[in-house]
């Protein structure tokens, strides 16, 4: 029986992109011999990792995970949206999600490092694994962990994985069942309203600064006197951050009422102050290239082959 080592299970990895488990135990199964192993790994489709790694990935799912003082929301991404209802797949979004609640990774490099439960495989391998099983392009591309001792975590996922949303409410009063009713809610409405900002503290200086200058410029186009533009800007600007900053948001379920409303009479209720200190919303591949799909081209391709 040959002698398996490292650098030949990185080698046979860098070949074929497929799991450091699954290359060890093709080598094992080859005796050694590389281009058998590689043979081994084509014929149980795990070679395609790396052919597939190039591909777009913009569709998959949001998940989210928790307990009484975590809260989790994880992205993962596919090349269509048909996989985020393959079993196989939801099951490691899922376990994913699971180790960012447990292990608490600094980043989503440490979150590929750890151990995948049940496997013998890294979040990574298991991801390459997954590529191969599932038959397309697969990756986890970003996850939100909130924690704090005196605070209700709450998340909300709208239809299969489109948007997630994680808020944290903090509280001496935390288990009151009233404030995670509430949470909840709070978290249905980042979903529905898209807050870019929790409060005008938060929106950069030169942000309010080009709005201020956009309304002024369309005011003094409109004719509007000089010396009452700087109140009408006054006036806009408060409406901008009505409408970006999530704590004077119009409430969606009551919007007679704004967040900051909701959280006062929801502080009366209870019998102490509530603060919404942070949210994060996951709008499903945001910000990345959709994959374009071209039939004559693939045909074309296939026939080349």
């Amino acid at each position: 029986m040959a002698n398996i080592t490292a650098s030949m299970v990185s080698e046979l990895r860098a070949k074929t992109g497929a799991g450091m488990m699954d290359c060890k135990k093709a080598l094992t199964e080859a005796n050694g011999d590389m281009e058998e192993a590689v043979s081994i790994l084509r014929k149980k489709g795990l070679s395609a990792a790396a052919k597939k790694a190039g591909r777009a990935a913009a569709e998959g799912m949001v998940v989210a995970d928790g307990n009484d003082s975590v809260g989790v929301l994880v992205e993962v991404n596919a090349e269509t949206d048909f996989v985020a209802k393959n079993e196989a797949f939801q099951k490691f979004c899922a376990g994913v999600a699971s180790l960012v609640v447990e292990k608490a990774p600094a980043d989503v490099d440490a979150l590929m490092s750890l151990d995948y439960p049940g496997t013998g495989r890294t979040v990574l391998e298991e991801q390459n694994h997954q590529v191969a099983t599932i038959g397309e392009n697969i990756g986890v591309r970003r996850f939100a962990r909130f924690e704090a001792p005196a605070a209700v975590e709450a998340t909300y996922i709208h239809g299969v994985g489109k948007i997630g949303v994680l808020i944290e409410l903090t509280t001496d009063k935390k288990n009151e069942a009233k404030v995670a009713d509430v949470a909840r809610q709070l978290a249905m409405h980042v979903a529905a309203a898209n807050p870019q900002y929790l409060n005008r503290e938060a929106v950069p200086a030169e942000v309010v600064e080009k709005e201020k200058e956009i309304m002024r410029v369309k005011a003094l186009n409109s004719g509007k006197p000089e010396k009452i533009i700087d109140k009408i800007i006054e006036g806009q600007i408060n409406k901008f951050f009505g409408e970006v900053c999530l704590v004077e948001q119009a409430f969606v379920i009551d919007p007679d009422l704004t967040i900051n409303k909701v959280l006062g009479n929801l502080g009366k209720e209870i019998g102490s102050d509530v603060q919404l200190s942070r949210f994060v919303r996951y709008q499903l591949g945001e910000g990345l290239e959709k994959k374009q799909d071209d039939f004559a081209a693939e045909v074309a391709a296939l026939s080349s082959n």
